[in-house]
């Protein structure tokens, strides 16, 4: 994908999370990646939505962060973005947004549990929530951070993040990610929506439990994997 490719995808998907209702003034950002040229493509910092231009997305060199193109500064999140694509091989685009119900789970700490299918059709399994980052984490390169511990959670509990798209970041968050930055746009709209029904879940019923394994496995994998067998054949 040439860069000017690149620049229109990421520009569309931070249109797109704004027209799903996931944004509200500027809090929230998309990204892209193309590994093969070494570079990630990212929205500018605090510009508005309906100024946005597939010209003003800035492309950063993915090894060091360093702009390479575009007149305007990155996303502040760059660095979160960024640790996300050098750790997380299989993902091609990331979304940060600060959707209520998701980001009520990000502040209560708990992890989203998987209750139906819908989740199940998505995500495999829970959407972890981080640890709190430390005092000093927050001092220094605070955003970079923010990937670090988000790496962390996968990494101590063994998690697919090809298949667990998504995280809660404490205190702060949800982060989706895709395979290109469409598809983190889907998989953001995905977890606000299923944040939201797991509160009102809760709300009729506080001792639900997760669904069984074998219900959780089938939605999943009969979208994603070698068995796949939902939709239609490309």
């Amino acid at each position: 994908m040439t860069h000017e490719a690149l620049k229109r995808a990421v520009w569309q998907a931070n249109l797109d999370i704004v027209r799903a209702g996931l944004v509200e003034l500027t809090w929230g950002n998309a990204s892209g990646v193309d590994r093969a040229a070494g570079v990630m493509v990212i929205k500018p910092s605090g510009v508005p939505y309906d100024r946005l231009r597939p010209e003003a997305m800035v492309v950063l060199d993915l090894a060091t962060g360093e702009p390479i193109e575009g007149d305007l500064r990155p996303s502040s999140d760059a660095p979160t973005h960024r640790v996300l694509y050098q750790q997380f091989d299989g993902i091609g685009g990331v979304v940060h947004t600060h959707s209520s119900h998701a980001v009520s789970w990000a502040q209560a700490e708990r992890d989203l549990p998987c209750l139906g299918t819908t989740h199940a059709d998505h995500f495999h399994g829970p959407i972890p929530v981080t640890r709190r980052l430390h005092p000093e984490e927050i001092r220094e390169a605070y955003e970079h951070h923010t990937g670090t511990v988000i790496v962390e959670r996968f990494r101590r509990d063994g998690l697919d993040p090809t298949h667990i798209p998504g995280v809660l970041v404490a205190g702060h968050g949800p982060f989706a990610w895709g395979p290109d930055p469409a598809a983190a746009v889907e998989n953001a709209i995905v977890l606000e929506s299923v944040a939201r029904m797991a509160l009102h879940t809760y709300l009729l019923n506080p001792s639900v439990r997760p669904i069984d394994g074998a219900l959780l496995d089938k939605h999943f994998l009969r979208k994603h994997g070698p068995g796949a067998y939902y939709g239609q054949v490309s």
